[in-house]
């Protein structure tokens, strides 16, 4: 049985809150955007990097909304909970306004520099071949069963993620797998909800430019696992960073990898396949995964670790496996029966960088070339170690990424600071004739790797977001290759 919470006195006196006016004015949803206020919705004034959400008090209680939640007093009609901290106090309310719904559902939080979206896919068809209904949340796909829902971040807001979840449970939603960014940690989005699984899967380089050093951000990632938030663990500990965790955990645990209650044996990968043993304390099955790549064979991992724990049978998670449709941009080949393979993937650090390219190596390709970039506005540290990084392949290509605001050509810059030899790394800043260029100069038997933007179907160029997908661009220059051939 869900427990609401709806009037405002009842709401303040949960997270320590003062009321000024109306206590008994009673509220159905919680909202940190403005735009979103309205009738029954109490607005959260939050101070960001960019702009003071108290600034929007006044748009807000003009769209109707009948109560704020603010740092100060102000002169309002409205009623107001007045509290220290808006952002650690939004998602406590939000959770109690919505029911707190991780109470009606089994949460299952999987946090990491890479995998994430992988592992949470690979969840949701297992629990989906279990018979059960899924939920999933996440940077590609936000769903409920089969029904796609909008969510413009990995991890949503603290308002917007209880709201979400609320939508799941009535929905019928069992189990819910969800991307748990280290920013959405940090900032508090997952706080008030409660996880019945949360899983590691690795730490690499990314997001300095945020936390600004890697025990901060290894820390933002340990917060998931704290016995107050979450009951279970997943870890991969064939990750030094998930060994290190490991050490710091007081609740119950599930290891994966060389020696962990799942591990691996007879792995054999390519770009379109892999097949391995998997080896549980139920016992062991022999997995033919569609897709290829390494580390999406430690993905398969740590996703059955998971379904384990939410009493999901060896037998369901091996045949969801077995049929995997794979995630849009993930390791995905874009060339079909093409003599030269292209896959597009979403690596976009410099271990991503790393495995895609040793994944390609180990399918047997004669030349690896590698077509990548840098994002704007972000982690400037990483740059010259993605350029190392892509100095193992044959023929590097640096383009453009998502430049925002940045010059494309400084970005280009940073990245060949880390190359070995400049000289032996083309760069143009046009990412469309990169990609053309790339597959061009292929020949059969090599692989063309398109790196850093996966699924994206915008490119952020000076604050405009231009039609721009990776895999159609590839596809486009393929068919124009084949049609100049005939």
């Amino acid at each position: 049985m869900e427990s609401r919470t709806d009037r405002v006195a009842d709401l303040a006196a949960l997270v320590g809150g003062e009321v000024v006016g109306g206590g008994d004015v009673v509220v159905r949803d919680v909202t940190h955007d403005s735009r979103q206020a309205g009738p029954g919705t109490l607005f959260v004034a939050v101070p960001g990097s960019l702009y003071d959400g108290h600034r929007f008090v006044g748009d807000a209680i003009a769209a109707g909304s009948p109560a704020v939640m603010v740092e100060r007093r102000l002169e309002l009609s409205a009623a107001q909970i007045v509290v220290s901290d808006t952002r650690k106090a939004m998602a406590p309310v939000a959770a109690a306004v919505h029911g707190r719904p991780t109470e009606r559902l089994e949460l299952i939080g999987v946090t990491g520099t890479n995998g994430k979206t992988t592992v949470t896919h690979m969840i949701e068809a297992m629990v989906t071949a279990a018979g059960r209904t899924s939920g999933l949340v996440g940077t590609v796909h936000t769903r409920v069963g089969a029904n796609s829902i909008p969510n413009t971040r990995t991890t949503p807001e603290a308002t917007d993620f209880q709201r979400l979840l609320a939508r799941m449970a009535d929905a019928g939603a069992e189990v819910v797998a969800a991307e748990v960014s280290s920013h959405a940690l940090a900032l508090g989005r997952v706080n008030a909800a409660r996880f019945a699984v949360a899983a590691f899967t690795n730490l690499s380089q990314d997001h300095l430019d945020f936390h600004g050093d890697m025990d901060a951000y290894f820390a933002a990632k340990v917060e998931l696992f704290d016995a107050r938030r979450t009951r279970q663990a997943v870890v991969n500990i064939d990750d030094p960073a998930g060994r290190r965790l490991v050490e710091m955990l007081a609740i119950p645990l599930t290891t994966v990898g060389e020696g962990g209650d799942i591990s691996l044996g007879d792995v054999e990968s390519g770009v379109k396949m892999s097949r391995f043993v998997i080896a549980t304390p139920e016992g062991q099955a022999d997995v033919i995964l569609p897709l290829g790549g390494r580390f999406n064979v430690d993905n398969a991992a740590m996703a059955v670790g998971c379904a384990r724990a939410v009493q999901v049978g060896l037998e369901d998670a091996v045949g969801a496996l077995n049929t995997f449709a794979g995630v849009p941009g993930r390791f995905e080949l874009v060339s079909g029966d093409d003599p030269v393979r292209v896959v597009v993937d979403y690596a976009h650090t410099p271990a991503g960088i790393s495995q895609a390219i040793a994944t390609a190596r180990s399918s047997g390709a004669k030349r690896v070339i590698v077509v990548f970039g840098a994002g704007g506005d972000r982690d400037r540290e990483k740059r010259p170690r993605m350029g190392a990084a892509a100095s193992s392949a044959d023929v590097a290509i640096v383009t453009s990424d998502n430049p925002r605001s940045e010059d494309p050509q400084a970005i280009i810059a940073g990245v060949l600071a880390g190359v070995a030899d400049p000289q032996q790394v083309r760069a143009d800043p046009d990412r469309r004739s990169a990609i053309r260029w790339a597959i061009e100069q292929a020949r059969e038997g090599d692989v063309v790797l398109v790196l850093g933007r996966g699924h994206e179907r915008g490119q952020e160029v000076a604050g405009r977001s231009l039609p721009f997908d990776d895999r159609l661009v590839a596809r486009d220059v393929l068919a124009s290759l084949r049609g100049s051939q005939r």
